[in-house]
């Protein structure tokens, strides 16, 4: 009995102990019977440091009953051998470079996913602007129209239908049931919509209700005159909320980890980064092949259709990566102790998403962002169509501003982890809108001071124009940048400690509704600023007013988003430990009823698991 170690730890013991001569006159009870039977083999014991060690077991030949203290040394706890065996089961796992041959599955083709996605979203953006403001009868006016009165009740649409198919549907049909029809409608279109253009576009219609109506209602009428055209520039807006952030990251989401998400969420965007280099490269290349068709060639015709076949492919090897990941990839556990969501309906989840702080929050970021770039980005276009009046010019330019883009995101991902590692979430949720402040300061002065700079810069070749164009295109490098490397890993960290159903239905109305519903909100600020002081030139000093004010909210939100995401980082840490812990079982010595004309002191003793 002396060889026995002492217990630690958590144990429970009898109410009432029994005395070792009652045991040994009653050799038929439970775990003494055992031992008993069984002289030959040593009883085991573990010792303090994790190793087995036997002791032969001697009975008590005087049968003189010990003390409940020294008798309680012998018995065996249980805690400590499981977690003496849990070590001893520990198997190495293959890690290459220092992770895990597990996460790489994830990471890596979550990594080619990304690449693929804004690649194609590059090769849309750049396209989508080009083809309203450059088509005939149409101008940049067209925009502010786009934006809020078609491309805003498309993704509130988009919005309602995803939250009613995600009742239905499982997650593996969700993704291909929306992702398809992006990638038939972006085939067909350079195919078929585009070269029938002239046919199916109601031009004599146009021209005729544009006479009746005045050149004021020149905007509106554009959308009908080429509204496949403007069907494309949303399809491609949506493609930049639905597939990257629905889609891409909530797939993300349901695979990683928190831990895994802080290391290689920034890392995400290298891959993509490159994509934008790339994407921007592939687009100037084009735009140059243009001016090299002969006569009578439409190269437009010609580069929509190299570079529609590449959206499509991209589109095939992201559904082929998802396939993969989700055939070959285990998920990883989550805590089963969230609160069960029912059923609701398409009312209900809305008046669920606005009820919740969290949502509130996380919907105040996007919708800052949107407004906050768009104020900024909608200036900064004018002057470019100003400068580069032409198609081929104009497609050339943003190529080279996606490849730029490209080169500092890169720049921006590899800083990220070391700023999530050394701050955390707060700081660098912060980052981003510090950043668009700050730029967009510089921009705007520049546009109202301009005139005491114009000899600095024209002893550098450049006009005032030029030079506008220049810092607009810094402030949106750097500012899409920090939203790539910083401001969309902080969003969709954020996500991950939800339950699925406010992770599902939050995403779907954050992602879809609030980023165009932040991009029309900009555009009607504009319009109201345009009609109340003349044009944008004039209002361009209350515009850099209401971009401060949208950036100290947007500030906020994030400090008060960044105590709710750590509270839900403990309460799932605190979970999993409990859910750990109550998988170990513990032997405890239980009492029976005593039989009749027993004493309490002299109940036998056996064991019986029991859970912490």
């Amino acid at each position: 009995m002396e060889g026995l170690i002492q217990p630690r730890g958590i144990l429970s013991l009898p109410a009432k102990p029994t005395g070792a001569k009652s045991l040994l006159l009653q050799p038929s009870h439970g775990l003494l019977k055992q031992r008993l039977s069984t002289r030959n083999l040593p009883p085991l014991s573990i010792s303090s440091n994790g190793h087995a060690k036997f002791q032969s077991f001697h009975p008590n030949p005087l049968k003189i009953s010990t003390s409940h203290k020294d008798r309680n040394r012998g018995f065996i706890c249980k805690a400590e051998a499981a977690a003496a065996a849990g070590e001893g089961d520990l198997t190495v796992t293959p890690k290459v470079f220092g992770v895990e041959v597990t996460t790489l599955k994830k990471i890596i083709p979550l990594g080619l996913m990304f690449f693929c996605i804004l690649f194609n979203y590059t090769i849309l953006r750049d396209t989508k602007d080009v083809l309203v403001v450059t088509a005939k009868g149409s101008s940049a006016e067209i925009i502010p129209f786009l934006k809020t009165w078609v491309n805003l009740p498309m993704a509130i649409g988009f919005m309602l239908l995803y939250t009613k198919l995600s009742n239905v549907l499982s997650k593996k049909a969700l993704f291909y049931t929306v992702i398809i029809p992006f990638i038939a409608y972006f085939g067909a279109f350079g195919f078929v919509m585009y070269p029938l253009s002239n046919l199916i576009h109601p031009e004599a219609l146009a021209d005729k209700l544009l006479s009746t109506l005045g050149p004021r209602f020149m905007g509106p009428l554009a959308i009908m005159r080429i509204w496949s055209f403007c069907l494309f520039y949303v399809m491609a807006e949506l493609w930049g909320s639905v597939v990257v952030s629905v889609l891409f990251w909530g797939f993300a989401n349901q695979i990683t980890t928190v831990d895994e998400a802080k290391k290689f969420y920034p890392l995400f965007g290298l891959g993509a980064n490159v994509a934008l280099i790339f994407s921007g490269r592939t687009v100037k290349y084009f735009s140059n092949m243009r001016k090299n068709l002969g006569p009578g060639v439409d190269g437009w015709a010609v580069s929509l259709k190299a570079m529609m076949s590449i959206v499509v492919g991209m589109g095939l090897a992201i559904c082929f990566l998802y396939w993969w990941v989700n055939r070959y990839v285990p998920l990883p556990t989550r805590s089963k102790k969230k609160k069960a969501k029912p059923q609701m309906g398409t009312m209900e989840s809305l008046k669920f998403l606005v009820s919740s702080p969290y949502i509130r929050d996380l919907a105040t970021l996007v919708v800052a962002y949107g407004i906050s770039i768009n104020l900024v980005e909608v200036t900064w276009k004018s002057k470019l169509k100003a400068q580069f009046p032409s198609p081929n010019e104009y497609s050339a330019f943003m190529g080279d501003f996606s490849t730029c883009t490209g080169i500092a995101t890169f720049t921006m991902m590899l800083l990220s982890q070391y700023v999530f590692d050394k701050y955390g979430w707060g700081v660098a949720a912060k980052i981003t809108p510090t950043v668009l402040l700050l730029t967009g300061v510089a921009f705007f002065s520049l546009i109202l001071f301009g005139g005491p700079f114009a000899p600095l810069v024209a002893k550098l070749g450049m006009t005032p124009l030029l030079a506008a164009v220049y810092v607009g295109a810094l402030q949106n490098i750097f500012s899409k940048s920090a939203k790539y490397s910083l401001f969309d890993p902080c969003k969709e960290m954020a996500y991950i400690p939800l339950d699925e159903d406010t992770k599902v239905k939050g995403k779907a109305a954050i992602d879809v509704v609030c980023n165009p519903l932040g991009k029309s909100g900009g555009a009607l600020i504009q319009q109201f600023m345009i009609l109340t002081f003349g044009s944008l030139a004039s209002s361009t000093p209350y515009l850099g007013v209401i971009l401060l004010g949208i950036v100290t909210a947007w500030l906020a939100a994030a400090k008060s988003l960044e105590g709710q995401f750590n509270a839900l980082m403990s309460e799932e840490e605190l979970e999993k430990e409990m859910e750990r812990a109550s998988s170990l079982k513990i032997p405890v010595v239980s009492q029976e009823d005593a039989a009749p004309g027993e004493s309490a002191s002299q109940l036998p003793e056996t064991s019986s698991p029991t859970s912490i």
